[in-house]
């Protein structure tokens, strides 16, 4: 049984993604490691970042990125089908550029793979999700937010990234999982406040939308309402995180809610009911998946 990475990216440093780390906390489990490299701007350095990791297990694809594709986000998910597409792997992890495991699920992570790999139902493993949100000690736990994702696929079984590449279908239609004991950690929310707006108006423009270049600081709004991250974080980050420098730019004491999904009344009822009456599992919600228990 073998296991291929997968991820794409572009101009991550001018957007600020972990994307060094993000291949890195996967690396030890996979047999390779597929990316796919979007042409980027002038200054992009996204392929020497990668070269500089010096791992033979990576393999990269040039790509361009045709503004056509920008509609609803199909750009993101076709790049994710070009990498999926060179896997070799019986089993495919993927990774977006900001999102990072830490090095205690791996084994899981491989020892399910192992355990379900002649089981034919199963099209993929559902992960839990941690999304970090202004700071590495913040994260959400709200009904505004996906709590599982699909991170690992079978391969050659016609499943592809789908829409905006949160997750993947197969034939068009939502496909059986089962459950790994790991997460994974968000890190998409998490940059200094003026690469944050960066970041927001880039993947706007990603579903075709004019978006008007504002020079201003992202607002997180108040981080005292979310919940504290008090586990260490992934060794591969260690780095990253030393570099957190923008403290004094957020709002830990304000009690002014922002106008974010999360921070809305109604989701703000759904998650403390989530969280009080019924242990955390999310009620209702879109799920892009079919978990059969296993």
């Amino acid at each position: 049984m073998k296991i291929s990475g997968f991820s794409f990216a572009r101009n991550i440093g001018s957007l600020y993604y972990p994307l060094k780390e993000s291949i890195l906390s996967i690396l030890p489990i996979c047999d390779e490691f597929v990316i796919a490299i979007g042409k980027g701007d002038s200054d992009d350095t996204t392929r020497l970042i990668v070269e500089n990791i010096g791992d033979p297990k990576i393999k990269i694809i040039d790509t361009d990125w045709a503004q056509s594709t920008y509609e609803k986000g199909a750009i993101l998910s076709k790049q994710t089908n070009i990498a999926l597409d060179a896997c070799i792997g019986d089993w495919c992890f993927y990774l977006q550029a900001d999102e990072v495991v830490h090095e205690k699920y791996l084994e899981a992570v491989r020892n399910r793979c192992v355990e379900l790999n002649d089981d034919t139902r199963i099209d993929g493993l559902l992960f839990d999700y941690k999304h970090f949100w202004g700071d590495y000690d913040h994260y959400h736990r709200s009904h505004a937010w996906y709590p599982k994702e699909i991170r690992v696929v079978r391969n050659h079984r016609s499943i592809t990234s789908w829409g905006d590449a949160q997750s993947f279908r197969k034939n068009g239609e939502k496909i059986e999982v089962a459950s790994v004991q790991a997460e994974v950690y968000h890190y998409g929310w998490v940059r200094p406040p003026l690469y944050m707006q960066k970041k927001k108006q880039t993947l706007d423009t990603f579903w075709g939308t004019p978006v008007p270049v504002e020079e201003k600081p992202f607002n997180y709004g108040p981080l005292k309402y979310l919940e504290k991250f008090r586990d260490s974080p992934p060794a591969v980050m260690k780095e990253w995180i030393g570099n957190f420098s923008w403290a004094l730019e957020l709002d830990y004491t304000g009690t002014i809610r922002s106008g974010f999904k999360h921070d809305r009344f109604k989701y703000r009822l759904l998650s403390w009911i989530e969280k009080h009456l019924f242990g955390g599992n999310q009620v209702g919600g879109f799920k892009n998946y079919r978990l059969i228990k296993r």
